[in-house]
């Protein structure tokens, strides 16, 4: 067996970007952008204002100004004032030749068509966006490894970028293992349990920006699973395998790996729950071997998966790591990390009923996970732990 570290670390060596890919702007969102974007214009592309009211030369901000037409937004005609005159003007309407300085209309006084500015803090410049204020022409507007967010998808459109390249989220295969398993909404027979990994896992996928999922069965036979993984490699870039991962005589998840060139980089970590993880990579593809118990398959999801998924996306990691103030006592061996699904607050983490590794009900009701270390043994209310904060 190997660490919790240890196996971060393999995992993460192993994991390397997709090729990336351009899509349309309306298609990007959600995903990390791929390359550098340069501004091809300026932004804005000539100096408007950013509100209804008077431009004007701020040098003539105490005299009786004439004024003389308008710009309303979108107009292509251009006018020029001269000296001791000013324009009506409206929110991005384009400046007039000769203008710096737009009044607002609430501070003027407007007697036979001759403005008086009523506005003793006006400031050279002011309510005046000026050309190129929000990106120049050449200039880097948005750089590589920024996550496109609504805002970001916004800004692109704004700046006149229609297509982009992007890093692509993997191609994922849930293979569910395991005679006993039955679909929701089925009778229940003898011997028999719901199948609920696959529903789990398709979320937190979502979740995670990934949508391109398939989800397999198979039965508990070597050469069955054999023939089903043989197939998620040829057509998915990650297989999460969930059940037949330990070493019991209907456990084939490692042997079906090695059959179909799977070289495996450790089988089994020292934590509870999840202790039967594997892990595998052939060329570029990825391969998991979940625990089948729910508890376990989740904690080895948050804890390895969506990391690897993450760094493989271009993306930051959504788990935040802190550390909290237990609330309670904890007895634990020396030996084996510990994931205990807990709720975090107020700089306190409290421990939750139910711990064993086929539950869900306490997982459900969790928004952390305590992590209790390798090394230690009995924890004591007070101790500072760390704490994993889930989505």
């Amino acid at each position: 067996m190997i660490s919790v570290n240890e196996a971060k670390t393999i995992i993460q060596s192993h994991t390397k970007s997709l090729a990336r890919i351009r899509l349309p702007l309306l298609e990007a969102f959600g995903y990390t952008l791929a390359e550098d974007i340069f501004a091809i214009i300026d932004i804005p592309f000539y100096s408007q204002s950013s509100m209804d009211g008077y431009a004007f030369a701020f040098e003539n901000k105490d005299s009786p100004l004439e004024i003389i037409g308008e710009m309303p937004a979108g107009t292509s005609k251009q006018i020029t004032i001269k000296a001791n005159q000013a324009t009506r003007i409206f929110t991005g309407g384009p400046l007039p030749i000769g203008a710096d300085t737009v009044v607002m209309q609430e501070k003027v006084t407007v007697i036979d068509n001759i403005l008086f500015i009523n506005d003793p803090e006006i400031q050279l410049g002011d309510n005046v966006r000026n050309k190129g204020a929000e990106v120049q022409k050449d200039s880097l507007a948005m750089a590589k490894n920024t996550y496109l967010s609504v805002a970001a998808i916004g800004f692109l459109a704004g700046i006149g970028i229609t297509e982009i390249a992007l890093f692509p989220p993997p191609k994922i295969t849930i293979i569910l293992t395991g005679n006993e398993l039955q679909d929701p909404g089925n009778p229940l027979e003898f011997g028999q349990v719901y199948e609920a990994n696959s529903y789990m896992l398709t979320a937190t996928l979502r979740q995670a920006g990934i949508k391109n999922i398939a989800i397999l069965k198979s039965e508990d036979n070597l050469e069955t699973l054999q023939d089903t993984l043989k197939k998620a490699i040829d057509s998915s870039d990650v297989i999460l395998l969930t059940g037949g991962v330990s070493v019991g005589d209907y456990d084939f998840v490692a042997s079906a790996s090695e059959l179909c060139g799977v070289k495996k980089h450790f089988h089994k970590i020292k934590q509870r729950p999840g202790k039967p993880l594997f892990f595998g990579t052939k060329e570029n593809k990825i391969i998991f071997g979940l625990p089948g118990n729910p508890s376990s398959a989740l904690v080895c999801f948050y804890q390895y998966v969506l990391p690897m998924l993450e760094k493989m996306m271009h993306k930051s990691g959504s788990i935040k790591t802190i550390e909290a103030k237990l609330t309670d006592k904890y007895p634990k061996k020396i030996g084996l990390t510990h994931f205990l699904k807990g709720n975090f607050l107020n700089g306190e983490a409290t421990p939750l009923n139910a711990q064993q590794s086929f539950r869900l009900s306490s997982f459900a009701q969790a928004n952390c996970l305590i992590e209790l270390e390798e090394n230690k043994g009995d924890y004591h209310e007070g101790e500072i732990v760390k704490v994993h904060l889930l989505n």
